[in-house]
Protein backbone atom coordinates (compact mmCIF):
# COMPACT_ATOMS: atom_id res chain seq x y z
CA UNK A 1 0.00 0.00 0.00
CA UNK A 2 1.39 3.31 -1.20
CA UNK A 3 0.80 6.26 0.87
CA UNK A 4 1.59 10.03 0.55
CA UNK A 5 3.52 10.44 4.19
CA UNK A 6 7.19 10.22 3.95
CA UNK A 7 8.73 9.15 6.98
CA UNK A 8 11.79 11.32 8.54
CA UNK A 9 15.06 10.27 9.04
CA UNK A 10 16.32 8.76 12.74
CA UNK A 11 17.66 12.27 14.39
CA UNK A 12 21.05 11.58 15.48
CA UNK A 13 23.12 13.45 18.09
CA UNK A 14 26.27 15.35 17.42
CA UNK A 15 29.07 13.37 19.09
CA UNK A 16 31.08 16.39 20.26
CA UNK A 17 28.86 17.33 23.09
CA UNK A 18 29.09 13.68 24.78
CA UNK A 19 33.53 13.59 24.17
CA UNK A 20 33.26 16.87 25.65
CA UNK A 21 31.60 15.65 28.47
CA UNK A 22 33.62 12.45 28.95
CA UNK A 23 37.02 14.31 28.42
CA UNK A 24 35.57 16.81 31.60
CA UNK A 25 34.84 13.51 33.69
CA UNK A 26 37.65 11.78 33.58
CA UNK A 27 39.97 15.33 33.94
CA UNK A 28 37.19 15.99 37.16
CA UNK A 29 37.88 12.67 38.46
CA UNK A 30 42.35 12.91 38.09
CA UNK A 31 42.43 16.26 39.46
CA UNK A 32 40.22 14.97 42.58
CA UNK A 33 42.25 12.38 43.46
CA UNK A 34 45.09 14.59 43.28
CA UNK A 35 44.18 17.25 45.79
CA UNK A 36 42.22 14.85 48.12
CA UNK A 37 45.62 14.21 49.98
CA UNK A 38 46.68 17.66 49.92
CA UNK A 39 44.01 18.52 52.12
CA UNK A 40 44.93 15.77 54.59
CA UNK A 41 48.58 16.16 54.86
CA UNK A 42 47.13 19.72 55.67
CA UNK A 43 44.69 19.20 58.56
CA UNK A 44 47.65 17.00 59.95
CA UNK A 45 50.34 20.06 59.88
CA UNK A 46 47.13 22.18 61.64
CA UNK A 47 46.99 19.76 64.77
CA UNK A 48 50.56 19.68 66.89
CA UNK A 49 51.84 17.42 68.31
CA UNK A 50 51.89 17.86 72.67
CA UNK A 51 55.34 19.32 73.59
CA UNK A 52 56.49 18.24 76.86
CA UNK A 53 56.72 21.23 79.03
CA UNK A 54 59.29 21.49 81.91
CA UNK A 55 56.63 22.78 85.01
CA UNK A 56 58.52 23.01 88.23
CA UNK A 57 55.08 23.69 90.04
CA UNK A 58 52.91 20.68 88.50
CA UNK A 59 51.85 19.72 92.03
CA UNK A 60 50.19 23.28 92.38
CA UNK A 61 48.43 23.26 88.92
CA UNK A 62 47.01 19.49 89.72
CA UNK A 63 45.33 20.52 93.13
CA UNK A 64 44.05 23.77 91.83
CA UNK A 65 42.21 21.72 89.23
CA UNK A 66 41.38 18.88 91.62
CA UNK A 67 40.00 21.42 93.98
CA UNK A 68 37.70 22.55 90.95
CA UNK A 69 36.35 19.10 90.53
CA UNK A 70 36.04 18.74 94.48
CA UNK A 71 33.86 21.50 94.02
CA UNK A 72 32.03 20.42 90.98
CA UNK A 73 31.61 16.65 93.02
CA UNK A 74 30.10 18.88 96.15
CA UNK A 75 27.38 20.80 93.76
CA UNK A 76 26.02 17.90 91.94
CA UNK A 77 25.78 15.52 94.83
CA UNK A 78 24.11 18.04 96.82
CA UNK A 79 21.60 18.70 93.76
CA UNK A 80 22.68 21.96 93.43
CA UNK A 81 24.07 21.51 89.83
CA UNK A 82 22.19 19.46 87.16
CA UNK A 83 24.26 16.28 85.38
CA UNK A 84 24.66 18.47 81.99
CA UNK A 85 26.16 21.13 83.38
CA UNK A 86 28.27 18.93 85.54
CA UNK A 87 29.83 17.37 82.77
CA UNK A 88 30.24 20.50 81.04
CA UNK A 89 31.96 21.91 83.72
CA UNK A 90 34.13 18.90 84.29
CA UNK A 91 35.41 18.48 80.17
CA UNK A 92 36.16 22.28 80.51
CA UNK A 93 38.50 21.89 84.00
CA UNK A 94 40.11 18.58 82.46
CA UNK A 95 40.47 20.82 78.57
CA UNK A 96 42.11 23.92 80.79
CA UNK A 97 44.58 21.48 82.99
CA UNK A 98 45.65 20.27 79.73
CA UNK A 99 45.84 23.98 78.05
CA UNK A 100 47.84 24.64 81.46
CA UNK A 101 49.80 22.37 81.55
CA UNK A 102 51.10 21.53 77.98
CA UNK A 103 49.86 24.92 76.19
CA UNK A 104 47.84 23.02 73.75
CA UNK A 105 44.69 24.97 73.66
CA UNK A 106 42.68 21.71 73.95
CA UNK A 107 39.35 23.91 75.00
CA UNK A 108 38.95 25.07 71.43
CA UNK A 109 39.43 21.79 69.81
CA UNK A 110 36.44 19.51 68.93
CA UNK A 111 36.57 15.61 69.92
CA UNK A 112 38.27 14.56 66.51
CA UNK A 113 40.88 17.50 66.83
CA UNK A 114 41.38 16.13 70.09
CA UNK A 115 41.61 12.30 68.53
CA UNK A 116 44.72 13.90 66.33
CA UNK A 117 47.15 15.59 69.52
CA UNK A 118 47.81 11.45 70.83
CA UNK A 119 46.61 11.66 73.84
CA UNK A 120 44.31 8.72 73.98
CA UNK A 121 43.55 9.54 77.40
CA UNK A 122 42.04 12.90 77.16
CA UNK A 123 40.27 11.61 73.94
CA UNK A 124 38.41 8.95 76.03
CA UNK A 125 37.18 11.27 78.86
CA UNK A 126 35.57 14.45 76.36
CA UNK A 127 34.43 11.80 74.37
CA UNK A 128 32.99 10.04 77.57
CA UNK A 129 31.50 13.29 77.87
CA UNK A 130 29.85 13.88 74.97
CA UNK A 131 27.00 12.43 75.19
CA UNK A 132 25.94 13.72 79.01
CA UNK A 133 26.90 17.33 77.43
CA UNK A 134 24.77 17.46 74.32
CA UNK A 135 22.09 14.66 74.53
CA UNK A 136 18.47 15.69 74.81
CA UNK A 137 18.10 14.31 78.07
CA UNK A 138 21.53 13.69 79.71
CA UNK A 139 22.53 10.36 81.52
CA UNK A 140 25.62 9.53 82.54
CA UNK A 141 27.47 8.06 85.67
CA UNK A 142 28.56 10.99 86.84
CA UNK A 143 30.85 9.61 89.99
CA UNK A 144 32.69 7.58 87.49
CA UNK A 145 33.43 10.42 85.05
CA UNK A 146 34.57 12.63 87.73
CA UNK A 147 36.89 9.39 89.28
CA UNK A 148 38.14 9.32 86.11
CA UNK A 149 39.13 12.66 85.58
CA UNK A 150 40.79 13.25 88.96
CA UNK A 151 42.98 10.04 88.39
CA UNK A 152 44.02 11.49 84.98
CA UNK A 153 45.38 14.78 86.62
CA UNK A 154 46.84 13.18 89.60
CA UNK A 155 48.81 10.90 87.12
CA UNK A 156 49.89 13.32 84.67
CA UNK A 157 53.37 13.68 84.62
Amino acid sequence: MQTSINLQEPFMYSIIPLIIVIVLTILFTYFSKKIKPIKKNKEKQEIRVIPQRNIKNIPVIKNKYLKQLDDIEYKFTNNKMKIRTAYQNISKIIRMFVFEVTDVTTQNYSLTEIKKLDLPILYELIEEYYEPEFAYKSIGDFNSSINKAKEVIKKWN
